[in-house]
Order: C-alpha cells, then sequence, then structure tokens
C-alpha cells in the first residue's frame, strides 16, 4: 500500500487496482495523503469496485505527518457515499499515543474497521486485532476464513491487561500532555528541519 520506493521496489507484482494508484485519462495518479480531493476522483471513477479505503489517521513512514483537521472527516464521508468501507490502520498510532484512545478520533470520525497492535499488548507479547462491527465482522461466517493464532488465551489476557493499564493510569491524557510539551519545545529550535 506504501509509496515509498524502498518499501515496494522488488516485492511485485502487484495486484492491479489495489493500491495507492488509480489511472484517470490515461495518466497514473497517486492517492496522495492528506488530500481528499485525490480520493474523491478515484472514488467516482472506479468507487463501484472499491471494497475498502485503508490509511493510517498519522503517517509515520516517512517522518511524522499529520493531516490536516477535518481529512479523516472529509474521507469517511466520501467512503460513506459510494459505500466503500474506511479501514484506520491504528497500529502505529493507536492506543493512548497521541493523546486520544485512537488518533482517528481527533477527527471525531468512527471508522468502519480498526486495526490495532503493537501497544495492544504493551510490548510485552505478540497481539494484534482487528476491530469492526458486527455488519461487517460477520460477512466471514465460522469455517470460512481462519487465523492460526486467533484467540490466544495468552495474547488476550496481555491485551486485557495492556488495555486496562492504559485507562487506569490515564495514559492517553499523559501523552497529550507531554506531546504539547514535547513539540512547544521543538517549535522553540526555530529549525528548517521542523515544519508544521
Amino acid at each position: 500500500m506504501s509509496t515509498d520506493p524502498e518499501s515496494r521496489g522488488g516485492f511485485g507484482p502487484y495486484l492491479e487496482g489495489v493500491g495507492p494508484t488509480f489511472v484517470d485519462e490515461d495518466e497514473v495518479k497517486t492517492i496522495r495523503f492528506g488530500h481528499a480531493e485525490d480520493l474523491e476522483r478515484a472514488l467516482e471513477l472506479y468507487g463501484e469496485y472499491v471494497a475498502a479505503f485503508l490509511v493510517e489517521p498519522i503517517q509515520g513512514e516517512a517522518g511524522i505527518v499529520v493531516p490536516d483537521e477535518g481529512y479523516l472527516k472529509k474521507v469517511q464521508a466520501l467512503c460513506k457515499q459510494h459505500n466503500v468501507l474506511l479501514i484506520c490502520d491504528e497500529i502505529q498510532t493507536g492506543l493512548c499515543r497521541t493523546g486520544k484512545m485512537l488518533a482517528s478520533q481527533w477527527d471525531n470520525i468512527r471508522p468502519d474497521m480498526i486495526l490495532l497492535g503493537k501497544a495492544l499488548s504493551g510490548g510485552v507479547y505478540p497481539v494484534s486485532a482487528v476491530l469492526a462491527d458486527k455488519d461487517v465482522m460477520l460477512c466471514i461466517r465460522p469455517g470460512e476464513h481462519g487465523s492460526t493464532y486467533g484467540g490466544n488465551p495468552l495474547g488476550c489476557a496481555v491485551a486485557i491487561t495492556a488495555l486496562q493499564v492504559l485507562e487506569e493510569e490515564k495514559l492517553a491524557d499523559r501523552a497529550e500532555r507531554l506531546g504539547q510539551v514535547f513539540r512547544s519545545s521543538v517549535l522553540k529550535l526555530n529549525s528548517p528541519l521542523v515544519s508544521t
């Protein structure tokens, strides 16, 4: 899904129609992060063929890229308009890392699906999760799809404990408070390497 040549090179061939590009009048265009107009055009052309739009609420691949306020809200509206699932990949940003339980909450949205990992276990055990409402999750019936490690009792216990710690110790509030201190300190450097 990446647009970074280092992350894409040597991993093909890619499935046609899957990924961050689309063809518009014989020109290959990229759906740029933070540019809802790119998604709008892609969905105008191909929306009836699109199952889902997967996006990180904050991109962490090439630095930390925070979209303008309202970007995710616009994306959600476009997805709803075209009957496309909105999937927020919160593996790097979720679970109190941005000052909210989920980074997508900064735009007051509730995605159709949320992907979680990393912080879900507090770094103790490899755990990941896909969150969605029943109307999405129950499209896959028992026996149609399996997970090698799904339902791992130890992993589930670790995840529940990690979630309790996040809540009880108010780690979202702490991240918000310390994030403000960090951002203001970095901005005071007046470095050309820092942009807002």
